[in-house]
């Protein structure tokens, strides 16, 4: 083409310059890179037509336009397969063995151990987000990420603890006010991750029923909770044996509750937990009397108190008294 274009000063055709872009993307499925492809499309340019250069612009803009063309199909193709395998790898909806099919191409051992992590930021993470992509700089080589429900996943080995409390904390950083990082436990194998997966979740929905603000918890810490509520009727039990009398303080249970729970928070501080509930520290100190004088339990002795606040996490847990236990 480019020996006749000499010739005859014509300019080049649609179909000839289809034929480059046909090129440019056969190039591209065989691996050429897209420099060495150019290079010798202008060794061959030079030899036929010297220094008539717009036909070359144009060969080779043709020839550019096909190998991206290829190469951005490939990344769209690629990313679907990944996408679509973290999804069978975090929520376990396939088999080991096809796991395993696809786990060495995304860098991941079945021998291995797994550690997920899930961060949480005010506005919901987005596919190639720049905060996505910060996040992939910075742990390149280290992690598989991955954003799912506009929560930003972190598949990390199990036996290094320095890669997702690294994500947790640069995560964290750009999660803005009121983000958080839930980690789970590391369990063994791809289908592990999935395990690991479901702790991070079930912390974030704990930290959201108690008011946990973090910034990073880590589900290691947290397997009280799972306990407490595992037999929902012996917790309800608990709650309206202990705490039910409550209601009938000046108020409600409610005002009682929450000094209960600022009070253990502060790991039974009075001056911290008036602090917290922005009373004098004579108020709390009436308050917690009432609550003795109502529940018959004391929550300044000790060997009332582990009663109180398990039943208090356990009102907690089940939004007592705002939803009606049976």
């Amino acid at each position: 083409m480019l020996g006749e274009v000499s010739a005859t000063g014509r300019r080049p055709a649609d179909e000839e310059l289809d034929a480059l872009r046909d090129l440019g993307e056969h190039a591209a499925e065989a691996g050429y890179g897209l420099g060495a492809l150019l290079g010798a499309q202008l060794t061959a340019a030079r030899a036929a037509l010297g220094d008539r250069a717009a036909v070359v612009e144009q060969a080779v803009d043709a020839v550019a336009e096909g190998h991206g063309r290829a190469t951005r199909l490939a990344l769209r193709q690629e990313e679907a397969t990944r996408h679509d395998f973290l999804n069978a790898l975090l929520l376990g909806h396939t088999t080991p063995d096809r796991l395993a099919s696809h786990a060495g191409r995304f860098g991941l051992r079945m021998a291995a151990s797994y550690t997920v992590a899930v961060a949480r930021a005010r506005a919901p993470y987005a596919d190639g987000g720049p905060e996505v992509r910060r996040l992939e700089r910075a742990l390149a080589g280290t992690a598989l990420l991955a954003v799912r429900e506009g929560r930003l996943i972190c598949v990390a080995p199990g036996d290094d603890d320095a890669v997702p409390a690294r994500f947790a904390r640069l995560a964290h950083a750009g999660s803005g006010p009121g983000g958080l990082v839930a980690t789970g436990r590391p369990h063994p194998g791809v289908g592990g991750v999935a395990a690991s997966y479901a702790e991070a979740l079930r912390a974030i929905g704990l930290a959201d029923r108690l008011g946990l603000d973090g910034p990073v918890l880590r589900a290691a810490d947290m397997l009280v909770y799972p306990v407490l509520t595992r037999d929902r009727g012996a917790l309800a039990d608990l709650v309206l044996t202990v705490l039910g009398p409550l209601r009938g303080g000046r108020g409600g249970a409610v005002p009682l509750l929450e000094t209960l729970t600022a009070f253990f928070d502060a790991g039974c501080v009075s001056a911290e937990a008036a602090r917290r509930l922005d009373l004098s520290v004579r108020a709390l100190t009436y308050r917690l009397e009432r609550i003795h004088s109502l529940t018959g339990h004391n929550p300044a002795d000790p060997a009332h108190r582990y009663t109180l606040q398990t039943a208090t996490l356990g009102a907690r847990l089940l939004n007592w008294p705002a939803d009606p236990l049976p």
